[in-house]
């Protein structure tokens, strides 16, 4: 992804979700994938994808069962 690329996505994803503190960050080497930040927390990868001359980009994000709140339903006595 060019650096004009990851600007435009940044600032879609920004206006989309309301939030100013999420960044997309080039990757650090040629190869990697681009990186999606909400302010310093890592939040997932962004793939650019073209098909027959359609561009598209797709954020990835994983959600690890330990950063969830807790379940009501395991609290005592339900």
């Amino acid at each position: 992804m060019t650096r004009s690329e990851i600007a435009r996505v940044q600032e879609y994803l920004r206006i989309t979700f309301a939030n100013p503190r999420i960044v997309v960050k080039p990757p650090k080497k040629q190869g990697q994938p681009v990186e999606v930040y909400c302010a310093d927390e890592f939040i997932g990868v962004l793939h650019r994808d073209e098909d027959e001359g359609e561009v598209s980009y797709d954020l990835h994000m994983s959600i690890l069962d330990l950063d969830l709140p807790p379940d009501p339903s395991d609290a005592k006595g339900l």
